[in-house]
């Protein structure tokens, strides 16, 4: 959180990278949300102005944000900056942890307009106490002050999740939750010190605190640990297991989000377990299609052609696993086109690199796509996939999708696991698909046309820019007027008026 160092009316802003601007800064935060929700309650407790310095520059009545109540409406040019600097300060102690002299400041305020007759004034102060007191009870604030990281561990069937509280200046800041899998059996201890050491040590440098509280008790061997994070963001640190007051109660809100975390984790896993297996028995297969990739095509009216595979593990999607194929070369709209050169694109490169082959290929389409399928991976020589298309049916809605198998319509009963999971994989294709269909689209649309032209570089192309106003007037412009543009000779003006024409 960025506060600005303008001179009457500075601005609360939310920052993100170096702190290259004068003023002054708060945090680093665990998330960007946290620090959204920071923002949008500082707007209602304090109202300082979060628009830019252009804006407010140019504006002579205030915007929107000062009828809703969430700024002060310094650009009126009537407040006054003493007002608005008293409303800063408030914020900054805010900030840096001093809540309590905020609220006194707030009673004292509302007591003042309330000794004045200012009833309006005083209700304002009120309500403003209140959303204060609340956001206080939400950030779990008794007197307390200092940072701590909080690491809560829950385990069970082999799957382990540890649950982060961040608390920085006394107020909790945000949570986030790290899912484990337990592989070689480790011990609770074990496992949240290899945790630790991912942590801390083996990404980007993290907000390091002085103090972590752990939920198993003081961790065994922590020295080399400490003393290597000591190192690395020079400072003092200390692990610790027993804590007490309002230490124990955020080790007991983590614990307890660690457990739910785990519990709702636990049942998608067997929820996904159970698609995989009424998958498995309607197909008739020996076992569940744990790795299924599924592949659709996307385009406008044959422009910008974009095929996606998305590729699910364990009946999850595994996004580091998707990919994208630009469609060139192919007639425009030409979909089986597109789908042969996407899929021999993708399997002749497993098939290369002795990658894993996925136990089921979806593809969105009918029978032609699928006919286009079982070709490419016959010449290719690979028959160790199961195939099968999905269509959305005459009605196109969710629910009537038609199946196919070996060129056959199969049926699969609307509203079963086997079938949800199979429209779900088709989704996240089509989403996939058309995700990279736009950017494609967005790509070529903003590409000049003198890009392509030999010997016409970013400089020239400025200078005819600037000479004509743009592409469109460089495309009403004779070989003669093209030659009067400085570093133009008679062959680029020719080159130029053919391209372009």
């Amino acid at each position: 959180i960025y506060i600005s160092d303008h001179k009457k009316f500075p601005q609360l802003l939310f920052h993100r990278g170096k702190k290259n601007r004068s003023g002054k800064y708060f945090g680093p935060y665990p998330s960007a949300s946290s620090v959204r929700e920071s923002i949008h309650s500082l707007q209602k407790l304090f109202q300082l102005r979060d628009c830019k310095d252009s804006f407010f520059n140019n504006r002579s009545r205030p915007c929107l944000q000062h009828q809703i109540g969430r700024c002060l409406g310094p650009c009126s040019k009537e407040m006054d900056p003493e007002q608005y600097r008293e409303a800063v300060q408030l914020a900054t102690m805010f900030l840096d942890g001093k809540s309590s002299k905020v609220l006194k400041a707030f009673q004292k305020n509302m007591e003042k307009a309330s000794a004045n007759l200012e009833f309006e004034l005083a209700a304002q102060w009120r309500d403003r106490l209140s959303q204060l007191q609340k956001v206080q009870e939400q950030q779990y604030v008794h007197r307390s002050s200092g940072d701590v990281d909080v690491f809560a561990l829950a385990e069970q069937e082999g799957k382990a999740v540890v649950q982060g509280l961040f608390v920085r200046t006394g107020r909790v800041l945000g949570q986030k939750s790290f899912q484990l899998d337990n592989q070689l059996s480790l011990d609770s201890d074990q496992l949240m010190l290899e945790f630790l050491s991912q942590y801390f040590l083996a990404q980007d440098e993290v907000d390091c605190p002085e103090k972590i509280v752990v939920s198993h008790g003081i961790i065994k061997d922590t020295g080399p640990l400490i003393s290597a994070i000591e190192e690395r963001y020079s400072k003092k640190l200390s692990i610790l297991g027993k804590v007490r007051a309002e230490r124990a109660r955020w080790l007991a809100m983590a614990v307890e989000n660690a457990e739910l975390n785990l519990a709702s984790h636990l049942q998608e896993r067997a929820h996904q377990r159970a698609k995989l297996l009424d998958l498995q028995g309607t197909l008739r297969l020996d076992a569940p299609p744990m790795r299924i990739e599924c592949f659709d095509i996307s385009h406008s009216s044959g422009e910008a052609t974009v095929a996606s595979c998305v590729v699910f593990e364990a009946g999850q999607a595994a996004n580091s696993y998707y990919r994208r194929f630009n469609i060139s070369g192919e007639q425009a709209g030409d979909d089986y086109g597109a789908l042969r050169q996407a899929l021999t694109r993708r399997y002749k490169r497993i098939k290369d690199s002795g990658e894993s082959y996925p136990d089921l290929l979806l593809i969105d389409g009918g029978k032609g796509q699928l006919a286009v399928a079982h070709s490419v991976l016959e010449e290719l020589g690979v028959d160790s996939i199961k195939i099968m298309g999905i269509s959305k049916g005459p009605a196109r809605k969710a629910g009537h999708e038609r199946y196919f198998v070996k060129g056959q319509e199969i049926s699969i009963k609307g509203g079963s696991l086997a079938s949800h999971l199979l429209q779900q994989l088709r989704d996240e294709a089509h989403r996939f698909a058309i995700t990279g269909h736009r950017q494609r689209r967005g790509r070529a649309r903003n590409r000049s046309d003198l890009e392509d032209i030999p010997g016409i570089g970013s400089k020239k192309r400025k200078k005819l820019l600037l000479h004509f106003g743009s592409v469109k007037g460089i495309k009403g412009a004779s070989q003669e007027e093209l030659l009067k543009v400085p570093g133009i000779s008679k062959k680029l003006a020719r080159e130029v008026y053919n391209r372009v024409n």
